[in-house]
């Protein structure tokens, strides 16, 4: 199992989300956080002062799934959150040891 992680552009969640329920992904968590990379931030005027935004918005996507729907899974964020700009986003991807459905207390893959 893998466990993939997005963080990309905000206006870009719902592309992402239609890409991912096309591919088969079951479960996806959002989260709304800042970042800092090669945008660099910019520069903002508010009541009469300017100020610099170093951290800029960003959503940070979870998503488990099984090692067979990995790089389908990979392939559609990518397709779907790319702008061709700067600040796209990246991927991360990492082993998912364990999975467990609190509910049924089901465990693996029939937890995703």
């Amino acid at each position: 199992m893998k466990l993939i992680t997005a963080v990309i552009k905000p206006f870009k969640l719902d592309d992402v989300r239609e890409a991912l329920s096309e591919v088969g992904a079951q479960g996806i968590t959002v989260t709304e956080v800042k970042g800092f990379g090669r945008q660099k931030g910019h520069t903002e005027l508010y009541r009469g002062a300017e100020y610099v935004v170093d951290f800029l918005p960003k959503i940070k996507i979870e998503v488990g799934v099984d090692d067979a729907l990995a790089d389908r899974v990979i392939e559609a964020v990518t397709r779907a959150a790319n702008t061709g700009k700067v600040g796209d986003g990246k991927i991360f991807v990492y082993d998912l040891e364990q999975a467990i459905r609190i509910r049924t207390g089901e465990s693996g893959t029939e937890a995703l």
